[in-house]
């Protein structure tokens, strides 16, 4: 599947001036956020066809009840929630259970102008931490990455999660402890 992309050339000329600027606003967060959005839900999903379809879905359903987007007080964050919800239904799928993968590439990456050298070095880094993500638990892992980049507080995981703030605080530390012991070892 190609990358998502989205403009607002589906908006209707007929629509208020408002609801038009309110749409073109939307689009321009959700293409913002997307990329770190497919990141997060492939560490989720385990695979980067999946994490794309889930911020497609996410897309969609954010489109849907945009009219209720006033009373959103964080944009990215109620997109970050879509996308994990709808993570969650792709998971709960049961054709996708039965479903082989085809791979698990991890999504592309961008080069940016960096010496060939530290282009390795960061890139390194980051299969070790991705190797690293992917060994936590489920929990633990969701809760991490709605922290780091969904940039939900705690309070927020707590509430889309169902569980006391407390026991999001002790995932996450467990999170970043079983991080650091991955990340130290040589």
């Amino acid at each position: 599947m190609s990358e998502l992309a989205v403009s607002t050339s589906s908006v209707r000329p007929s629509e208020p001036g408002g609801a038009t600027d309110a749409a073109e606003a939307f689009v321009r967060t959700f293409n913002e956020v997307r990329a770190e959005l497919v990141s997060t839900l492939y560490f989720l999903l385990g695979n980067n066809d999946d994490a794309q379809d889930a911020a497609q879905e996410a897309f969609l359903k954010c489109w849907r009840t945009r009219g209720q987007l006033t009373e959103v007080r964080n944009v990215r964050a109620w997109i970050f929630r879509v996308g994990l919800n709808a993570a969650k239904d792709l998971q709960r799928n049961a054709w996708r259970r039965r479903a082989k993968m085809l791979g698990d590439a991890p999504p592309p990456e961008v080069a940016g102008g960096a010496s060939p050298c530290e282009v390795l070095a960061e890139k390194e880094a980051l299969q070790g931490l991705r190797h690293a993500l992917l060994g936590l638990r489920p929990e633990e892992k969701e809760i991490f990455l709605l922290r780091q980049n969904g940039e939900l507080t705690y309070e927020e995981i707590a509430e889309l999660r169902r569980t006391p703030v407390g026991t999001v605080k002790t995932q996450m530390r467990s999170a970043l402890q079983k991080l650091r012991r991955v990340l130290k070892e040589p």
